[in-house]
């Protein structure tokens, strides 16, 4: 008899059991809630030979950037499938294989293939989109579009309640610019299923980029307190709240929220998240004005040291150049800057030259020369969306180059700045800063 996933793709098991805990410790792994790796582990004590479910597994310890383990658990993936997996299993795993062993170009080459051929396989289908998607971190300057492009080829073989799909699809729309259909999508993915971080993740960003601030911030205060601080999100999600607080000019409840729920020493977070989430908020925290209270730089960094000393991920290099500029440490800026541009000169580095100009423009602005900061941002503004994230990350070094030129003297660019980001999204913090070139 033929077990099937969650989206009716014959698995190469015996076990019903085995099946079950494969189609759950999916479902958990893509709405990114607590328990997917019992699940998981479950499927695979009940059929030790099931390829899929140690792919599985792998993927969930890379998300948590344990490296070795991943590969471990990978190599036992493609050991079975070579023995007993059908095509579709063997190009599942190889995929999969790529992306734990950091080959990201050929991953998602790959699973853009694999999915014209089996589009229904959500695993592989979710690589390339997100924040964090193969899409996101493959340099594209056009990213928003191409998952966009891809949800869209492959909408007509997915149910109109499949709440992975609407999330994402939702998401990919709203990112694009596309709000109130994203809007639209991705709440009814959160309404099919609400113990789901990334339609909760989704629909915080889609009420962001409509300027429904306060409606984001109600929508996190009443689902949160449900997520497990053990989600790999509940950091990242209650960041958003935090920056809610911080466009109406809160900074105590922006700062209650970060040392309850987002600072290292309390979230069980992605590490990408950790320190993204960290450098950015206390980076918009004193650029907007308010006080960073002792030790917290500190903390961040002491959490960094641990994680992406290597240059080469464009997302965490600037936010890891942010921590160090902060914390005075212009050395590791400039160590990092230099190997960036090695990277760049030696077409290593596929986001480009703007990933070093954004490091070398945030120590400038930590010293307080503005004029070299907007001088530094002000010809690749166009290519920051190449480092990655989502836009609600990228927006602080929009911030940076436009506080750079108000502090810098150049009012007359800082309002056509200001002026073409009231027209894109409404913002409390942009008014108040309007009303202060106005004034």
């Amino acid at each position: 008899m033929t077990r099937f996933d969650s989206r009716g793709l014959p698995l190469s098991t015996a076990s019903d059991l085995a099946a079950g805990r494969y189609r759950e410790g999916i479902d958990l792994l893509l709405s990114a809630w607590p328990g997917a790796a019992e699940v998981l582990d479950e499927a695979i004590a009940a059929d030790p030979d099931f390829a899929l479910a140690h792919a599985a597994r792998a993927r969930l310890h890379a998300i948590r950037t344990e490296v070795a383990k991943a590969k471990a658990r990978m190599a036992a993936a493609e050991e079975i499938v070579a023995r007993r997996g059908t095509e579709r299993e063997r190009s599942h795993v190889a995929i999969l294989s790529l992306a734990v062993n950091g080959q990201s170009a050929k991953a998602l080459e790959r699973a853009l293939a694999h999915t014209e051929t089996w589009p229904r396989d959500v695993l592989i289908l979710s690589l390339p989109l997100g924040a964090f998607g193969l899409f996101a971190f493959s340099g594209m300057a056009d990213h928003d579009q191409a998952r966009v492009d891809l949800c869209e080829r492959h909408a007509r073989h997915f149910d109109a309640d499949d709440w992975w799909f609407l999330t994402y699809r939702g998401w990919a729309h709203a990112e694009n610019g596309n709000v109130a259909h994203g809007r639209a999508l991705t709440q009814r993915g959160y309404d099919l299923r609400t113990n789901n971080a990334n339609a909760a993740h989704a629909l915080s960003h889609a009420l962001y980029e409509a300027g429904a601030h306060e409606d984001a911030e109600r929508l996190i205060e009443s689902w949160l307190p449900g997520y497990d601080r053990s989600g790999v999100l509940h950091g990242h999600i209650a960041w958003h709240s935090a920056l809610g607080a911080l466009e109406r000019g809160d900074p105590e409840r922006a700062l209650a929220i970060y040392a309850d729920h987002i600072q290292p020493s309390v979230t069980a977070g992605m590490p990408v998240n950790v320190v993204s989430d960290t450098a950015s908020f206390l980076w918009r925290l004193k650029a907007y004005g308010h006080t960073v209270p002792a030790g917290l730089w500190e903390q961040a960094a002491a959490y960094s040291a641990g994680y992406f000393q290597k240059a080469g991920f464009a997302f965490a290099d600037v936010h890891m150049a942010l921590i160090a500029a902060a914390t005075g440490d212009k050395a590791a800026v400039e160590e990092r800057v230099k190997a960036l541009m090695g990277l760049v000169e030696a077409g290593a580095l596929p986001a480009g030259p703007v990933v070093p100009a954004v490091c070398r423009a945030a120590l400038a602005f930590a010293e307080e020369d503005y004029a070299v900061c907007a001088r530094i941002l002000e010809p690749v503004a166009a290519e920051v969306v190449r480092i990655g994230g989502s836009g609600a990350q990228r927006e602080m070094i929009e911030d940076m180059l436009l506080l750079a030129l108000m502090r810098g003297g150049e009012a007359a660019k800082a309002g056509q700045l200001l002026d073409r980001r009231l027209h894109r999204r409404p913002s409390p913090r942009d008014t108040r800063w309007h009303g202060l070139l106005a004034a």
